[in-house]
């Protein structure tokens, strides 16, 4: 039985994006056969101007059962909210 491939995951950032955004996984032998079959299957249309893959056994996430605990914090920290900062009329992208 031929050993399967690792399983990749895929992001692209777009010609009007800033960032990366994820677009789906696919299986590749190494590094540089997943960037080439990203750029094949997720950037037909030329859409694309950036692209990452990441190995998914090096991606680590929370629970989501978990999320409060991640994320209720931020909510008794409101000087993280945007509402209390003056941004200049010249930022852009914020």
């Amino acid at each position: 039985m031929a050993k399967e491939w690792p399983l990749w995951e895929v992001f692209i950032r777009s010609k009007q994006g800033l960032n990366h955004k994820h677009v789906g996984s696919l299986r590749a032998a190494d590094s540089q056969m997943a960037l080439e079959n990203a750029r094949d299957v997720y950037t037909r249309r030329s859409e694309g101007i950036s692209i990452w893959v990441v190995e998914s056994n090096s991606v680590h996430a929370n629970d989501p059962a978990d999320a409060d605990a991640y994320f209720e914090p931020s909510d008794t920290k409101i000087y993280r909210h945007p509402t209390f900062y003056d941004v200049p009329d010249g930022v852009k992208h914020m």
